[in-house]
């Protein structure tokens, strides 16, 4: 874990620690930048003015001074959907800058901890959709081929596009893209295992597009290149007057909402992550959500891409040794910076490559060690994962949230509503026992009421509880009502409290029950 200070940046820190961090991030996001804009379907430019917007705008006024904000993968799918609807795509503009709004307003709202309160199986299916959708579809990009109009029609033709860019062996445009995309992807795999410590500072990403546009340029590739206007500004699409009017329409507010919620949740959950690779200020939840707000209005403004939190550039900005907000401000420079001076060079990185830092980023989102976790957490878990999976894949990023969400509430409830109650009679003995797993909360009261009353008069009742998982007031209340009456008959009761979370107890204690919480202390009380 990186130490990063608190205290206000000094002069020497700021020329010492953030600029030399701000060179080592702008190298990884300028071709992010790139390559999401296209995988986005706008040009190139929309993505590094995202990138501009998030450095010098956000970093300045952002909850999570060492979070780096830009064009993020997650979105990809979202806004290819909409420039690709005929009846949104004249309006990504206002719909961004709307999306900034909501955010904002959220900020102020203070809600920013409640975009946190999302199941790990449905961010962990949001990402592998997300992956699985970007994998296939710059997978055709890679080859120098059209993606097709759905995921799904993507998925089935990879094996086409695999075809197209590796056989016949016949030095078509097709082919050469593939050799750059597969040299990229094997440059940015291998670069961090096999170079000298002292090079693993500089990007993979940066490594492979070097190497890639410098071959494409020597042997004179006929394969695409990224096209940049020489003017940044040309690129601006300025929303008018009459797109607010587009606002009526419900499929623009479900685009709307989509972007707000999705960049919200993984800008959020970014800046939990990248609050743990540091010892330094912690994340301001609700200024970071109104940041990102101010950050995508602009960029609707610009009619550029929408922005998050990142957390490749914000772990690189961390692993560089960044200590304040000034990486990602100076980060936003250089990347203005570049797009002013260098657009010459820039129009000779093949299209092939950027698509190849895609792919593999599309392959990293679907984490298997993750499913892994989950599966082994529980079954239930990995059926909400592949069910948000299938949904983002078949449907759109917004239902296959909204059905992940709607698993894991079922989930909850069930898990909340299921009680398993046993009751076994020893009339040899005068003994009963109750064996109790789940939760028993008062939607299920009355199963175990009519489970105590076949407990015998003068039965001893003993109460086991080290399965139970939860136990709310009511229940606790039926417990000590019955075990008064139960007295009358000559029978007892017995629990043993140490088996229950003592964090279940802290939560059901009432002044009725409070006298059995502490007469918990022994190992087995006597009721």
């Amino acid at each position: 874990m990186t130490t990063a200070a608190a205290s206000k940046p000094t002069l020497t820190s700021v020329f010492k620690d953030d600029l030399p961090a701000s060179v080592v991030v702008v190298f990884v996001a300028l071709p992010l930048c790139m390559g999401i804009a296209i995988a986005s379907g706008v040009p190139v430019a929309s993505g590094i003015i995202t990138g501009i917007v998030g450095g010098i705008v956000v970093g300045a006024i952002s909850g999570s001074p060492l979070q780096v904000s830009g064009p993020a993968a997650g979105l990809t799918v979202i806004v290819y959907g909409i420039v690709n609807d005929p009846k949104l795509a004249a309006f990504l503009g206002i719909i961004v800058l709307a999306a900034g709004v909501l955010q904002m307003v959220a900020g102020v709202l203070r809600l920013g901890q409640w975009f946190r309160a999302v199941s790990p199986a449905v961010i962990q299916g949001m990402l592998a959709g997300i992956g699985v959708i970007i994998f296939s579809q710059q997978f055709h990009v890679m080859v120098d081929d059209d993606p097709r109009k759905t995921p799904v029609d993507n998925i089935l033709s990879l094996p086409e596009a695999f075809e197209k860019g590796v056989f016949p062996i016949d030095w078509s445009q097709h082919h050469q893209a593939a050799y750059v995309g597969l040299l990229s992807i094997a440059i940015i795999a291998l670069w961090p295992v096999f170079v000298p410590k002292r090079l693993k500072s500089i990007p993979a990403p940066l490594v492979a597009i070097v190497v890639a546009t410098v071959i494409s340029y020597t042997v004179k590739m006929p394969i695409f290149k990224i096209e940049l206007n020489a003017n940044l500004f040309e690129s601006f699409a300025w929303p008018g007057i009459d797109s607010l009017k587009a606002l009526g329409d419900i499929n623009v507010l479900i685009a709307v909402l989509t972007i707000a919620v999705v960049a919200s949740a993984e800008t959020l959950l970014c800046a939990n992550a990248v609050d743990q690779l540091h010892t330094g200020a912690r994340t301001k939840y609700d200024k970071e959500l109104f940041a990102q707000g101010v950050g995508n209005s602009i960029c609707g403004l610009f009619g550029a891409l929408p922005m998050t939190g990142v957390i490749v550039r914000s772990s690189a900005n961390v692993g560089a040794g960044a200590k304040s907000r000034f990486s990602a401000i100076f980060h936003g420079i250089w990347l203005l910076a570049f797009v002013w001076f260098l657009t010459d060079l820039l129009a000779h990185v093949p299209r092939a490559s950027l698509a190849a830092v895609l792919v593999f980023t599309g392959y990293k989102l679907i984490n298997v060690k993750s499913i892994k976790k989950l599966y082994k957490e529980s079954p239930s878990e990995i059926l909400i994962f592949f069910a948000t999976v299938f949904s983002i894949v078949y449907f759109n990023l917004l239902v296959g949230i909204a059905i992940g969400f709607g698993l894991a509430l079922l989930k909850l409830v069930y898990t909340f509503s299921h009680l398993h109650v046993k009751l076994v009679d020893n009339p040899d003995e005068n003994t009963a026992r109750l064996h109790l797993r789940g939760a028993a909360t008062f939607i299920r009261l009355p199963k175990l009421a009519g489970t105590l009353e076949r407990v015998e008069p003068t039965r001893e009742l003993h109460v086991y509880l080290e399965d139970l998982d939860y136990i709310d007031h009511a229940c606790l209340t039926l417990l000590v009502d019955w075990e008064n009456q139960h007295k009358a008959t000559g029978g007892s009761l017995k629990m043993n409290w140490s088996e229950l979370h003592p964090r279940f107890q802290r939560q059901t204690l009432n002044p009725s029950t409070e006298s059995l919480a502490r007469r918990g202390n022994s190992e087995t009380v006597n009721v």
